[in-house]
């Protein structure tokens, strides 16, 4: 079996804030604190199958425009989450199967790009508009039983369990894949920086806080229990766990590597949620909550929410 990142976007932020706030809130922690933050997704290839987790953002999805306020920025782009994926040494028709960790587009937004795939999700997480129009989808009951500690998995291929961990969404999963008697955790967004891992906080981002408590504290058991590399996406320690075979040792987290100057640029006026990847277009405005082209963001209502995620403004960064 061999793990392979699939690199697509590099040089964001997470602030502590965000990263860390999510029971006790964004203005407990120092926000002036950021963590390095970028996308990067997963490929198995287990000498019989090419198994990807997660599929990227689409293709044409505009960079952000962070400012001082920004509570999390994705990054600058490498190139497509397809381009990364090629350049890895694989054609789309190879991959056979997709497991998706959850719905928002950093995650899901190149399944249709794999036309040969099963693509294998929380059934709880079908309605989701990320989703409509996808071919191929195994809706999954999480019908073998509990995995180690965790109450509910489906075997998926010799070694690769797909795990039901609820909280971040309400289709929420993680995969873990065994392989030379380590246990590689791919579990999408439960914390955004490795650091919220160590410190055992929940992100600002979640559909169900008491699940996410749960999952995070099913996570953490495992972890304690079992030698596991810890694959996020949105943290260039995700790789670099994976390049060195770093197992999480919860007693001794790593020192913080500061982050790089960050860059700032003009906005073209549209913004995108950092959570899911919508793009508000004031050309467009929003016709799903009767907002007529021409409206700016900053003069949208109070009460406007994301209409794919369903988070507040504060989520969303100029791009």
């Amino acid at each position: 079996m061999e793990i392979k990142a699939v690199k697509f976007r590099k040089d964001g932020f997470a602030t502590q804030g965000f990263a860390f706030g999510g029971e006790e809130g964004p203005e407990k922690f120092d926000s002036s604190i950021r963590y390095r933050s970028g996308l990067t997704n997963y490929l198995i290839d287990t000498g019989d199958e090419v198994i990807l987790v997660d599929t990227g953002i689409p293709a044409g999805t505009p960079e952000e425009v962070p400012d001082e306020k920004t509570m999390i920025f994705t990054g600058k782009d490498i190139c497509t989450y397809m381009e990364a994926f090629v350049a890895l040494g694989y054609k789309p028709e190879q991959v056979t199967k997709i497991l998706l960790t959850h719905k928002h587009s950093d995650h899901s937004g190149e399944l249709k790009s794999f036309p040969n795939a099963k693509i294998y999700v929380n059934e709880e997480e079908l309605d989701a508009e990320e989703l409509k129009g996808i071919p191929n989808i195994v809706p999954v009951k999480f019908t073998d039983g509990p995995y180690h500690n965790f109450p509910e998995s489906q075997k998926i291929a010799e070694g690769i369990y797909y795990i039901k961990a609820k909280g971040h969404t309400k289709g929420n999963s993680l995969v873990i894949a065994e392989n030379d008697g380590l246990f590689y955790m791919f579990h999408g967004d439960i914390t955004y920086t490795d650091e919220a891992l160590y410190e055992d906080k929940l992100s600002v981002v979640f559909e169900d806080l008491l699940a996410a408590r749960e999952t995070m504290d099913h996570v953490r058991d495992f972890i304690t229990h079992n030698p596991t590399v810890y694959l996020s996406t949105h943290t260039p320690l995700g790789y670099e766990n994976l390049e060195s075979k770093r197992v999480i040792d919860l007693s001794n987290p790593p020192e913080t590597i500061p982050l790089g100057e960050v860059t700032f640029k003009t906005a073209t006026g549209r913004y995108v949620c950092s959570v899911c990847g919508y793009v508000y277009d004031p050309a467009v405005g929003d016709p799903t909550q009767g907002i007529p082209p021409g409206t700016a963001f900053e003069d949208l209502p109070d009460e406007w929410r994301c209409p794919r995620c369903k988070n507040p403004r504060k989520v969303f960064n100029r791009a």
